[in-house]
């Protein structure tokens, strides 16, 4: 049978006048689903086997169509909203019928040109596809494959008191806590992250940062191109305020320890009691006048 919102593989069984019915290799006569002829690319022949996306017509008809949706079943994509009226709203996702959502799912009124993060589902009593912005109920929390410190993908999609709701790699939640964004995000934002715990709930937290021994030289990094931007200077010691670090480097204090730590330990920095020194001088040919003087 055709999978509905999905991609499907089948065989062009015959032309007719309106179009082109496909259906499995060995489908019976009746069980194919119709390819329109605005849809019909040149070189089609009886016997081929192509590629066509499944969805319902304005009938509720099952028809196959060439073009390219910008969302499938079970994805997320932010859409663009085309019409409201008394039932929901109706997003534009690249196919000639328009994408519903349902007044019961709107978290928001939803308003005309506005974009929308959403994801599909297929409604039980209707059988038709039907777009949601409440996407944690689309998410799945039973079925985790991730490891802790594993890189992900990360969509954040909401920002609620205790932190940023995320979509990880598009299949499950997570949630990154205000106290550990260093950097600037914001909702609509993809970025990397790091699996930092998987509960027993199936709740599972995330990190920006790597972890452990493996967040350090990231980190680093960073302290150098600050100290590379300052001319070798950073006003920042390991005496300064978590807030003063933050601002300035957008890490944690403890992250920030770390990194100041392994680049002394290679040599490339001096820690002094209110500042850090570049011993790599890339700024200039040869350093600072400081520098200089304490190398003398």
């Amino acid at each position: 049978m055709f999978k509905i919102g999905e991609y499907n593989n089948l065989v062009i069984h015959r032309f007719t006048s309106v179009g082109a019915y496909l259906g499995e290799a060995d489908a019976a006569y009746e069980d194919v689903i119709l390819l329109p002829n605005k849809y019909l690319k040149p070189g089609m022949q009886e016997g081929n086997e192509i590629q066509v996306f499944v969805y319902l017509d304005t009938e509720e008809r099952p028809v196959a169509t060439t073009q390219t949706p910008l969302i499938q079943l079970g994805k997320f994509a932010w859409l663009k909203v085309h019409s409201v009226n008394r039932i929901g709203a109706f997003l534009d996702w690249g196919l000639e019928k328009h994408l519903f959502v349902p007044y019961a799912e709107m978290v928001e009124q939803m308003e005309i040109g506005e974009k929308y993060l959403v994801g599909v589902f297929l409604d039980g009593k209707s059988e038709r596809l039907v777009a949601t912005p409440r996407i944690t109920k689309l998410l799945d929390q039973t079925n985790i494959e991730l490891r802790v410190g594993e890189e992900v993908e990360l969509t954040v999609y909401n920002e609620t008191e205790l932190g940023f709701q995320v979509m990880i790699n598009q299949l499950h939640g997570g949630l990154v806590y205000h106290n550990e964004v260093f950097r600037p995000i914001d909702v609509g934002d993809v970025t990397k992250g790091y699996i930092k715990q998987i509960r027993e709930d199936g709740k599972i937290d995330v990190s920006l940062e790597p972890l452990g021994v493996a967040s350090i030289e990231p980190n680093s990094r960073k302290v150098l191109d600050a100290l590379n931007r300052n001319r070798g200077v950073l006003k920042l010691s390991d005496k300064s305020s978590p807030e003063d670090i933050e601002r300035e480097l957008h890490m944690s204090k403890k992250l920030f320890k770390k990194a100041i730590g392994g680049l002394y330990r290679k040599k490339l920095i001096l820690i002094e009691r209110d500042e850090i020194l570049s011993v790599v001088q890339n700024f200039e040919p040869e350093g600072p006048k400081h520098l200089r003087d304490k190398k003398e």
